[in-house]
């Protein structure tokens, strides 16, 4: 613990309050107390540790309160150390549930999952045309015929062996798996009767269970240590749609960031950049041209940050619409399942054959998907976060190069957002504004992450091996997973409460309108709307001048996966950003 944290007391930092004391000639009462602290012997809850403790948790008791207390103290001591010695497997979640706002699930109706059956406006030339086509196109030449997918399959891998030496973004490649999927689905194609993502290559980031294959986690801890016999449920619906999995993508160790035991996986658009993360490889490899779509995870940004960096589009589901069986668990309220693509109508095709209720996973929940949408882009209440949208002061260049360009890259990426306003009232958009701002403290609410994260690996703070991480920064794993022990289960709970107040205070600024256009990274909404458990799509929205994409979210109502990915189609109908492709030789 750091020794300038704040006495709530005082208000002064810990350093400034022990040379209050020492100032005062208090240091020998401090001592003595100490000393009869340790005299009271190891595993022993003494006043003294109690008055300590009381700035965590924000209180000040009186000695007669803090004596009160000792015994039962002790007595708890022991029940936690015992708790503390039960070896809890990753998959076994809390027995309590998070739950969205919305309403109980209509009893499921048969779902048809979307077969594409559009002819492509242009039919691929050449390899490079092939591993930079859409899923939904294709998906259509699969069906016809005039695709092979075991050639899909092939090009897949040349693509991983020529590029990602340089990108990093595969753990395992899983060709051999792969190929035989391939070729279950070319006789598949010949009957007649071939799935949805028949022959399509895919990765999935190796947070997924895949048997035969190690499950690293992106982390040395686990690399080569977890070979699963189970299959996430995820990569099962999407291989029973005919996709072949033909790699394990790289994962920012245990989900954070882009980097991982191997590396930093890089952006395909400026390979000296990191490509985001955690679901960094599924990202860069879609960018890269490795697959036409890959899977991953969000709990805080992991799907959002990385689409917007490497130039996909990225889905984020409603909370509990993909089942998470078979996946690592990091924070049992905000873990999501989702789909990096291509395209807004890729992700439709990928997320129709994945959402569903589960039985292994019970937080997910089956409800209606309708694609192709059943309404008029015209008829859509767009909102847009107003404020966001809005340029501040222009800021006057200094003398730091590396902060003008900061600011600069700031202004583009304003004027990038601004425009899609643009685009969206020229194609007829019913757009109207919203007010994103909450009494809530949003913000503090990442403290349910903290202790969420910190709980699930608390064994490897126990075990003396977070040093063992690739990253040991303020900003990683090993000093969160330090902090999370330090929340109170009293502060825990009061912040699900508040959450609470933030998820009715969001649904309502949401319920005059179907979706919420904002920036994609920034501001508050991406952490809120994760809280909240509502949908969200990234894009695509312009290009800097160095050459790298911006991006712009469309987050939707629980549940409103057809409505942001129709918004998005329909932006993306009207501009070329989607399509453009990375030079990587």
């Amino acid at each position: 613990m750091a020794d300038d944290r704040v006495d709530p007391a005082s208000g002064r930092g810990r350093r400034q309050v022990l040379k209050a004391i020492v100032a005062a000639g208090a240091a020998g009462a401090v001592f003595g107390r100490a000393l009869a602290a340790l005299a009271a012997g190891p595993g022993r809850v003494t006043s003294e540790m109690v008055r300590q403790a009381e700035w965590i948790a924000g209180l000040t008791l009186s000695d007669a309160e803090r004596e009160l207390m000792l015994a039962d103290l002790n007595e708890s001591q022991g029940r936690l150390e015992t708790l503390r010695a039960v070896d809890v497997p990753n998959d076994v979640p809390p027995a309590i549930h998070f739950r969205t706002l919305a309403p109980p699930p209509p009893p499921p109706a048969e779902q048809t999952p979307w077969i594409p059956d559009r002819k492509p406006q242009r039919i691929p030339s050449s390899d490079e045309d092939v591993v930079f086509a859409s899923a939904v196109e294709l998906a259509y030449l699969v069906r016809k015929r005039q695709l092979s997918p075991i050639e899909l399959a092939r090009l897949s891998v040349d693509r991983m062996r020529l590029l990602d030496s340089r990108l990093s973004a595969v753990i395992s490649v899983t060709a051999s798996l792969g190929f035989e999927q391939a070729r279950l689905a070319e006789a598949a194609v010949k009957k007649g009767n071939a799935g949805p993502l028949a022959g399509l290559p895919f990765g999935a980031k190796d947070l997924f269970a895949v048997p035969g294959y190690p499950t690293t986690w992106g982390s040395k801890i686990y690399a080569n240590r977890q070979i699963p016999e189970v299959t996430a449920a995820a990569v099962e619906r999407i291989t029973a749609a005919g996709g072949a999995l033909m790699a394990k993508t790289a994962v920012g160790e245990l989900a954070w960031g882009d980097v991982w035991f191997g590396g930093t996986t890089k952006n395909p658009w400026k390979p000296d950049q990191g490509s985001s993360g955690s679901s960094a490889g599924s990202a860069a490899g879609v960018a890269a041209g490795y697959w036409p779509f890959a899977i991953g995870t969000e709990t805080w940004g992991s799907i959002v940050s990385p689409a917007s960096r490497c130039g996909v589009t990225g889905l984020r589901p409603t909370f509990g619409r993909v089942s998470r069986h078979g996946v690592m668990a990091l924070s049992w309220s905000m873990d999501k399942v989702g789909v990096l693509a291509r395209s807004a109508e890729d992700c439709a095709l990928v997320f129709g054959v994945m959402h569903g209720a589960d039985p292994r996973d019970p937080d997910s929940e089956t409800r209606p998907f309708a694609w192709p949408p059943r309404k008029s882009f015209k008829d859509l209440r767009i909102g847009f976060a107003e404020k966001l949208f809005e340029g501040g002061a222009l800021e006057a260049a200094g003398s730091d190069p590396a902060e003008n360009a900061r600011k600069q890259r700031g202004r583009d990426q304003l004027q990038f957002d601004q425009a899609v306003l643009d685009v969206l009232r020229r194609a007829e958009g019913n757009l109207r504004p919203v007010d994103v701002k909450f009494k809530v403290p949003v913000e503090a609410l990442s403290n349910i992450l903290t202790a969420e994260a910190a709980t699930t690996f608390s064994g490897l703070l126990r075990a003396g091996r977070l040093g063992e991480f690739a990253r040991q920064t303020a900003d990683a794993w090993p000093n969160v997973f330090r902090q999370g022990h330090l929340v109170t289960a009293v502060d825990y709970l009061r912040a699900q409460r508040v959450r609470t107040l933030l998820m009715r205070a969001f649904e309502d600024r949401m319920s005059d309108v179907d979706l919420l256009v904002a920036p994609a990274l920034g501001n508050e909404l991406l952490l809120l709307s994760n809280l909240t458990g509502h949908p969200c799509v990234t894009l695509p929205d312009g290009f800097h001048a160095d050459g790298t994409p911006g991006g712009i979210s469309f987050i939707g109502r629980l549940h409103g996966e057809s409505e942001i990915l129709q918004a998005a189609m329909a932006y993306q109908e009207a501009t070329p950003f989607h399509r453009r492709r990375p030079r990587l030789g």
